[in-house]
């Protein structure tokens, strides 16, 4: 296995509910590393960046007003295969469908509201993390 690095973003319904502790305990138990973090409010061309990929989707602006109505955490996390750990901890995108244990079925308030954010792939982690982070701003 290789050591990874993945984006994670804590999202709005997660900070508004003081979750981040918890949520990163979930993240250091099943042995990522935070490497970089930092609190901070999307703006609305931002989050339409970041989401650009689903655009022609139906949910694009709810998702877009979601991830802008309040702070969000964003973060890299750093491990062996962290993609797919953090993937495997998140837990299905649908909190209904998530496994016992993962964050989305502990926190999530909805399938849109489902508290965190995690990169799909090593390609997509890549392009996410450089989105929110500088090299220096990440201390491995």
């Amino acid at each position: 296995m290789a050591v990874e690095r993945t984006l994670s973003i804590i999202k709005p319904d997660a900070t508004r509910r003081n979750l981040t502790g918890a949520i990163n305990a979930k993240f250091e138990e099943a042995g990522l590393r935070i490497v970089a973090q930092r609190r901070i409010r999307l703006a609305r061309a931002d989050a339409e960046s970041f989401y650009d990929v689903h655009r022609a989707r139906p949910f694009f602006g709810s998702l877009c007003d979601f991830m802008t109505s309040g702070p969000v955490v964003v973060q890299v996390l750093e491990g062996e295969s962290a993609v797919a750990r953090n993937r495997d901890i998140m837990g299905a995108t649908d909190p209904a469908k998530a496994a016992p244990g993962t964050i989305r079925k502990l926190f999530a308030e909805s399938i849109e509201a489902n508290s965190v954010h995690g990169s799909d792939s090593a390609e997509n982690a890549a392009r996410e993390i450089a989105f929110f982070f500088a090299g220096l701003d990440i201390v491995g």
